[in-house]
């Protein structure tokens, strides 16, 4: 399969069977390209690498450059690097230097069930307070929310600078973990197996090149829905009075960034249909759930897969539906090993889904299918908050949405897919070094391995096995008593939900109304398609 970079107005045959065309999107109202090419997508597994990152970029900003973000949860006082500044101060600080400063932060639901309006109206107000502005916004379906995490830094003197970055990662408490997995010291309250600093693991891309304009014009066409944040008139009020409603126009967006590298970037995201629609979406968006039904159309080798939740029969069939058509076809997945909340209902509630998505894929696959999650070298789970899927080593894609029916139909939500013009010369052929290398590094973490020490996992055929074997390996030590050396390795078989019959009837209806709730308009809901 050949794949080069685009020098003219012809449409690359490989990217065009792997990506969306901007009609197989399904949004002709938005103003994103179908793809860019000739970036540079980089990985930052941990958010202590992206923070890290993140800091310096901010502390690099200065007069008339531009700092739009977008965030599910932003906790203020979250530090950006072990002694460095806080999220709000690295913000404020920008918006100081003369910066322009613009946030979309969902307002979020109550603080008693574990969510964060108190935290996302603090950061908004630090930000509004050195003269940034920041909205709470809440123009999403009700109980649904904006689950977007992105970052876009434009540098008025020096475009070679501009990054943007997306992912699964927060603003905000819990997220700076790293390697070793001992836990952020600034932790958020978690279901009991994951203690009081709880392990995590996430992943974030920082993007140079086109694909920045095409990051921004996202913030952009939230920014400028002309409906107001929220419908409930005391907040609106509260809002106009701390300034949190002003919605200054944003600048002229500057010309893309020149090309930066060898990536063929598309950028997937959700939005739900809404009565009172968003005008650059107003049948939704689900070019999430379009592009992997597009993909695992083509899948034939290897599917890698890490997700938080991996729920939803509906969502999970285009999986089974290429497991049961390609019978060289394997799937390696790793999620958490218990849900983030616990609690009589809250907890099965959580694992209905999986269970109704497990059993699926291993009727569609059997032992083809492998399914795990990871413990830190204490023991202690590590809670997977990446959403990564990397398809036969040519298509890859990080975001904030996992495998269930709420983030391809009902919060918002944006992803990054990229194809990568490099072939990886390394056997197999037919992979992409962009995507090959994220496997593999993912892969190495995983298995307790240096990063050069990874050739045997290229073949998909022998990554399977080796993973198998560690986890069997680390599993045999447990069930021995923890006995003698622990062996390397941070896999371990994931054990299938059981939930009694009455536990599972009475969660049930929280599991379709609130966990996962489905946002398509109603000839897609009848039909099941996207």
């Amino acid at each position: 399969m050949r794949l080069t970079c685009r020098t003219d107005d012809r449409q690359d045959t490989a990217l065009v069977e792997w990506f969306l065309t901007g009609e197989e999107r399904g949004n002709p109202a938005t103003r994103l390209a179908a793809w860019s090419e000739g970036n540079l997508v980089r990985p930052l597994v941990h958010g202590s690498a992206y923070f890290a990152e993140l800091h310096a970029g901010l502390a690099g900003l200065g007069q008339d450059d531009l700092l739009l973000f977008a965030d599910w949860r932003g906790d203020p006082d979250e530090r950006l690097t072990p002694d460095g500044p806080g999220v709000a101060t690295a913000m404020a600080r920008a918006a100081e230097r003369g910066a322009l400063v613009r946030g979309l932060i969902w307002r979020s639901h109550l603080d008693a069930l574990r969510f964060s309006s108190a935290e996302n109206r603090h950061l908004g107000e630090e930000i509004e307070a050195a003269g940034g502005q920041a909205l709470l916004d809440t123009r999403v379906r009700r109980g649904g929310s904006h689950h977007q995490k992105f970052v876009v830094l434009r540098h008025d003197g020096d475009p070679g600078r501009d990054v943007a970055f997306l992912g699964g990662i927060d603003l905000c408490h819990s997220r700076r973990d790293d390697a070793e997995h001992l836990g952020d010291p600034q932790s958020a309250p978690m279901s009991g197996p994951y203690g009081e600093r709880p392990p995590w693991h996430d992943v974030q891309v920082a993007i140079h090149g086109p694909a920045v304009a095409e990051v921004e014009k996202v913030f952009c066409e939230r920014w400028e829905d002309p409906a107001p944040e929220t419908r409930q008139p005391l907040r609106r009020l509260r809002d106009r009075l701390t300034r949190m409603a002003d919605v200054p126009p944003l600048p002229d967006p500057g010309p893309p960034p020149l090309p930066a590298g060898t990536h063929a970037v598309q950028l997937l995201r959700t939005y739900p249909h809404l009565r009172r629609a968003y005008p650059f979406a107003p049948e939704g968006e689900r070019s999430v759930a379009r592009a992997y039904h597009k993909v695992l159309g083509r899948a034939r080798s290897l599917v890698y897969l890490e997700d938080q939740y991996l729920w939803s029969t509906d969502v999970i069939e285009p999986f089974a539906g290429a497991l049961e058509r390609e019978r060289d076809l394997r799937m390696i997945i790793v999620v958490p090993r218990h849900p983030d909340q616990d609690g009589w209902l809250a907890g099965p509630a959580s694992l209905i889904g999986r269970a109704e998505a497990l059993s699926r894929l291993l009727d569609a696959g059997g032992d083809r299918v492998a399914i795990y999650d990871l413990e830190n070298h204490r023991g202690t789970p590590v809670y997977v908050h990446a959403k990564v899927c990397v398809v036969d080593d040519v298509w890859a894609a990080v975001g904030s949405d996992n495998v269930n029916l709420r983030s391809w139909t009902y919060d918002s939500e944006l992803s990054c897919a990229v194809i990568d013009a490099e072939p990886d010369p390394r056997p197999p052929a037919g992979a992409r070094r962009y995507a090959r290398d994220l496997r593999l590094t993912l892969a190495a973490e995983h298995l307790d391995r240096d990063a050069g020490d990874v050739a045997d996992l290229c073949d998909p055929a022998e990554a399977f096995d080796v993973f198998a074997e560690s986890a069997a390996r680390l599993e045999s030590w447990h069930e021995g008593g923890c006995r003698g050396p622990r062996p390397p390795g941070r896999l371990r078989p994931h054990p299938r939900p059981r939930l009694g019959r009455v536990r599972r009837a009475l969660a049930m209806p929280l599991y379709r109304s609130v966990v996962d709730p489905d946002g398509r308009p109603p000839r897609l809901r009848r039909s099941k398609g996207f």
